[in-house]
């Protein structure tokens, strides 16, 4: 099966299909302590950050989804619009089949519309063991102005896949190798299973400017890759994944542990403002979302300002409600977890 194909799937089964996992992200475990006097005013409140050293006015990454692909093309067109207009970071899809294929270039160059947002390329990490080398990852940042490189860990995925690659084995001195030798960040990201503190260790040692948890509680690419088994042993063997992985909040309050001051995004199952705000008292610099996103923006431009909105008001309530001015005063709000079962 074809790259392109393989995309236009993976589009259509989270569009189409039930692929939400059935692991919780652990959110739903905290709440914030009511503030009836937070002596702020809602409209002076500011959520705007910096991340890596670029300003973002609103803590969200678009987190990677798609590319290669027409209708790929034109969701990230939207994507990139909408990151625009309201200040977020936005991660671009594995833009590996551009590498090997430039006629599938134009979908994934969206500087135009967003010449002022930190713009991450992306490439699976995986494909350092598969032929890919530093100057790929060089190539992968500048052709499409990226302000960064994300490289995306997605083990179990691969080994789901009947085209997948599966060899990991010494990846993390090729990861610090990258890290050393591009002059942007370099950001190692899970799609969706969680990383576990060791593991963050290992990268943060190795030289990664930024992490991405993507803990398990959003969609489950194990149910993806169910879908398009092409046979009874892969889509079973798929099946038993569904609740796999290390919760989001578990993933982010383990690394944040070891880890006080380290770039950290937050994603896996973020649905709303009130949701990022959680990640961000609980330690997150940014929050990613994706299904979200992918759902809007393949609807309409409109749609997807429209949800962005909703999320960016839901945030500045939830600190209206909690009496922070802005997200270092958010990070030092009480944020309890709930005993009610």
């Amino acid at each position: 099966m074809s790259m392109e194909q393989r995309k236009s799937d993976h589009i259509q089964i989270n569009l189409q299909k039930d692929v939400q996992s059935r692991r919780k992200t652990g959110l739903e475990e905290y709440s914030f302590m009511h503030n009836s006097l937070p002596e702020i005013d809602l409209k002076d409140i500011s959520c705007s950050c910096s991340f890596l050293g670029f300003k973002v006015d609103l803590p969200v990454m678009i987190s990677s989804m798609t590319g290669g692909t027409q209708d790929a093309k034109i969701i990230n067109q939207i994507l990139a619009a909408t990151a625009e207009k309201y200040g977020m970071a936005m991660g671009l899809g594995s833009i590996r089949i551009a590498l090997e294929d430039p006629d599938r270039l134009d979908s994934f160059q969206v500087r135009k519309i967003a010449p002022s947002i930190p713009l991450f390329s992306n490439l699976g990490a995986v494909q350092l063991n598969y032929g890919y080398t530093i100057d790929h990852c060089r190539k992968a940042v500048e052709i499409v102005e990226a302000s960064g490189l994300i490289l995306h860990l997605n083990s179990l995925q691969e080994a789901l896949q009947p085209e997948g690659n599966t060899n990991f084995s010494g990846l993390i001195k090729k990861i610090e190798k990258v890290c050393h030798a591009l002059p942007v960040p370099v950001i190692v990201k899970e799609i969706g299973w969680g990383l576990s503190a060791s593991t963050a260790k290992i990268l943060i040692d190795a030289g990664v400017s930024a992490l991405d948890t993507a803990g398990a509680g959003g969609t489950s690419w194990s149910e993806v890759e169910k879908y398009r088994a092409g046979d009874v042993v892969r889509s079973q063997t798929a099946a038993v994944f569904n609740d796999w992985g290390i919760p989001l909040t578990e993933s982010l309050i383990s690394i944040r542990r070891i880890q006080p001051s380290f770039p950290l995004i937050a994603s896996g199952g973020i649905k709303t403002g009130l949701d990022v705000a959680k990640c961000l008292a609980l330690g997150a610099d940014l929050c990613g979302i994706a299904g979200g996103f992918l759902k809007v923006a393949t609807k309409s431009l409109e749609d997807a300002f429209i949800y962005s909105e909703i999320i960016k008001n839901q945030l500045l309530v939830t600190m209206f409600a909690t009496g922070a001015g802005n997200i270092s005063e958010l990070r030092k709000i009480l944020i309890k977890k709930n005993d009610s079962k």
